[in-house]
């Protein structure tokens, strides 16, 4: 294993036991992925059945695109799969994968037409990077919707699919754990607004446009990068176990 590979994988475990610490898992089900950088087409994912809260960084299978574990012991889930080998083949650009049924995020992809609105701050780091899927294909269990979805994401950073959850690609773990943790504050305010029965103050296009190009994408970036930074530090001390 190179150094590389190590500092990857206790990465990943680390970003599972942050979203169980968070509630943004849900039982065994939902996976992160983070592709290796050789030999091509191969990616870290969770073996199936083990829980968020106990993942080891050497519990991490090594799976390539055909589904076949070259590394590790149990078995990758079929949706773990699919969704994230044709993501990734289709995205070369990221280096994770990110799917949750996370409550709120999950929430407005139920609601039809539902969309995350300009209403707070941590929406706007969205703007102009989500895309929605409004057909719900069934289970991503087959090639197929895994191709489905990974066409329906194309080059956005997130993907709210219809009646099932979200997805969300980073260029590195901590970008992309950083975009799902925001994601979820947003959606969580944005429905507690809502749930109050009055209009809600939507942020101008103009000014969530100026936002976007005055924080992104290096602020975005080093920002994600030392707020993960700060959040594996909280695990180091009360988790350590998640780098074993």
């Amino acid at each position: 294993m190179t150094f590389h590979e190590s500092d990857l994988r206790a990465d990943l475990a680390a970003a599972y036991r942050l979203a169980e610490r968070f509630g943004l898992n849900e039982g065994i089900s939902n996976h992160f992925t983070a592709r290796l950088p050789e030999p091509e087409d191969r990616f870290l994912v969770i073996p199936h059945g083990l829980h968020w809260s106990e993942v080891r960084a050497s519990q991490l299978l090594v799976v390539d695109g055909d589904g076949i574990v070259v590394e590790g012991d149990g078995e990758v889930e079929p949706s773990a799969l699919y969704i994230h080998s044709r993501i990734l083949r289709a995205r070369p650009d990221a280096m994770c994968v990110l799917h949750t049924h996370q409550t709120h995020a999950t929430a407005i992809s139920v609601i039809e037409g539902g969309r995350l609105l300009p209403v707070s701050q941590n929406a706007l780091r969205f703007h102009d990077r989500i895309a929605y899927d409004s057909h719900y294909g069934g289970a991503a269990d087959h090639a197929a919707e895994g191709e489905r979805l990974a066409g329906a994401l194309g080059d956005a950073a997130v993907l709210f699919h219809a009646n099932h959850g979200v997805i969300v690609v980073g260029e590195s773990i901590a970008r992309g754990f950083d975009d799902l943790y925001f994601l979820e504050r947003a959606a969580e305010v944005q429905l507690l607004a809502q749930s109050t029965g009055q209009a809600l103050r939507s942020v101008p296009d103009s000014i969530a446009e100026r936002y976007v190009s005055e924080s992104r994408p290096n602020a975005l970036r080093q920002q994600a990068l030392v707020h993960f930074r700060a959040l594996r530090r909280v695990l180091d001390a009360e988790s350590p176990g998640y780098a074993d």
